[in-house]
């Protein structure tokens, strides 16, 4: 493995590891990846695919997935809507419906891709919400995430030459000024 894909799976797995240490990568949890590997490599988005550096992150997420329990999803570029790759297990538990397509570099993007090679049992979903995600080069993962969406300010900044935004979510707050939100377990003071 050369410099830059050293490079590459370390600053991964550095992000990796500070999310799970902010207890973002919760077992059971969907963690949705979005993922320029043009962008990755200093190049335009969608044009200049590449599987070596899918190779590098997917190996850092399925470390990342043994080590906290959490289901992957990958999203596709735009030419496939923005589906995903999951697990076929994920796909059941979720109660995500299937869709007839199968991810190649130039139509699904060469992570969405690679994952769908390299998964043990995969099927392309349109539709998922995730509990948190992980954007590489800015491939806008926004509409697959549950409602709110909150930013996390990572510390490692960038994969290569791309840049990386997080965010997990949390339940939507209702009910205006009278509600109540303590943590769970408190009683309403009202």
């Amino acid at each position: 493995m050369d410099k830059t894909m050293d490079s590459i799976k370390r600053d991964s797995q550095i992000i990796l590891l500070e999310l799970e240490n902010q207890n973002i990568l919760k077992s059971g949890s969907i963690f949705v990846t979005g993922c320029s590997t043009s962008e990755v490599a200093g190049e335009h988005i969608g044009t200049s695919g590449n599987e070596d550096i899918a190779a590098q992150l997917f190996s850092a997420l399925t470390a990342a997935k043994l080590r906290t329990g959490i289901h992957l999803a990958f999203q596709c570029c735009e030419h496939l809507n923005r589906a995903l790759v999951v697990e076929r297990e994920t796909a059941e538990e979720f109660g995500l419906e299937e869709v007839s397509v199968i991810p190649v570099p130039k139509a699904g993007g060469a992570m969405a891709s690679y994952a769908y090679k390299h998964m043990e049992n995969p099927v392309v979903v349109e539709h998922l919400k995730a509990h948190a995600g992980i954007d590489i080069g800015e491939t806008m993962i926004g509409m697959h995430l549950k409602h709110v969406a909150v930013p996390i300010r990572l510390n490692q900044r960038y994969i290569g030459q791309a840049r990386v935004n997080a965010a997990k979510t949390r339940p939507k707050l209702i009910g205006g000024s009278r509600a109540f939100y303590g943590v769970p377990g408190d009683r309403n003071p009202y």
